[in-house]
């Protein structure tokens, strides 16, 4: 099962460029960020229905993935985030492969642990929930 409707490229020409390349080089290029790796997660657009694409880092967990809807520790969360709790199915691209799943949202102790496994993926993440006063919100990303 895949998504269908219109993609609506991101605003942002840096999101929409590596996107782009990622896609054309099933993550070949574009494909990292800071030498880790990234996955692309297409979601629906929670007022438009629009189908939207977002480069996150990869974090594998327990055969799906972690994402953390961080933002660089901005005072807001991202769009994505009110998007995925409006539409959970999403698409998960990590390399050439693409996998249809199911978004989460983790809290409490689970996401205490999960911390650890986001930590050690992405090092910046201690000093995003340190610049910010939102909590960092957290998704499980698996089978539907």
């Amino acid at each position: 099962m895949t998504l269908s409707g219109t993609y609506e490229p991101s605003p942002f020409r840096r999101i929409r460029d590596q996107v782009a390349l990622y896609e054309a080089t099933d993550g070949r290029e574009g494909g990292m960020l800071e030498d880790r790796p990234v996955i692309i997660l297409t979601h629906r657009g929670a007022t438009t229905g629009k189908l939207r694409k977002t480069p996150l880092i990869r974090i594998e967990h327990d055969g799906g993935y972690l994402v953390v809807a961080s933002y660089g520790g901005a005072p807001t969360h991202p769009v994505w985030y009110y998007n995925l709790l409006a539409h959970p199915l999403v698409e998960v691209r990590d390399g050439a492969i693409t996998r249809t799943m199911h978004a989460r949202e983790v809290s409490g102790a689970a996401k205490t642990e999960l911390w650890k496994t986001a930590d050690t993926a992405w090092p910046h993440f201690p000093e995003y929930r340190a610049r910010t006063d939102r909590e960092l919100p957290m998704f499980l990303l698996g089978s539907p």
